[in-house]
């Protein structure tokens, strides 16, 4: 499933794979977007040899897609996922990008805080999901879900079924049970 995301009043065309579960965005509409370059994809060439020259493997892991290009014609173009994206767009200079990086540099330390003191991690959730305008009493009641799926899984793994696939399987069959439908 194609479609168009907008930052900025910039049009980035993105891709949904349905295996993967994940969001892809061509990496030369992020690179228009924060640079304002009048060739982008000469500064993704130039980009890509630098950061591949470094020893980044994120390029490596870029792969090509088929997308809806300015002629209408569908043309292979490099895409990256929401963690590709992100390494990529610490790589570029640009003014655009520099509140963004400051935010990932803040969500980086508060993930740091977080890992020393969970309590953080839970209070930064309930903010999170007041702020989505959830109430007070759907907040505590998805905290004890999480705190009941926990113990199931738990009980799992003391039982040798192992983390991944099998509690993917597992999960698949309680919620087909109970609602009828598979997690996807």
């Amino acid at each position: 499933m194609e479609n168009i995301k907008l930052f900025e009043s910039q049009k980035i065309r993105s891709s949904w794979d349905n295996e993967q579960e994940k969001w892809f965005f061509s990496i030369v509409d992020i690179i228009a977007a924060l640079t304002d370059s009048n060739n982008p994809q000469v500064y993704w060439r130039v980009l890509k040899k630098r950061l591949l020259a470094e020893g980044n493997e994120t390029v490596t892991n870029c792969n090509g897609l088929k997308m809806v290009a300015p002629d209408g014609k569908m043309r292979l173009t490099d895409v990256a996922n929401t963690e590709q994206l992100f390494r990529l767009i610490q790589s570029i200079p640009s003014p655009k990008a520099e509140s963004f990086k400051q935010w990932l540099a803040k969500n980086g330390y508060e993930r740091i805080e977080e890992s020393q003191d969970l309590e953080k991690a839970i209070d930064r959730a309930m903010e999170n999901y007041l702020n989505l305008g959830y109430s007070t009493a759907w907040i505590n009641q998805r905290l004890k879900s999480i705190e009941v799926r926990k113990e199931l899984t738990d009980e799992w793994e003391n039982r040798g079924v192992k983390i991944g696939q099998e509690f993917g399987s597992l999960t698949d069959i309680i919620t087909q049970a109970w609602s009828g439908n598979t997690v996807k």
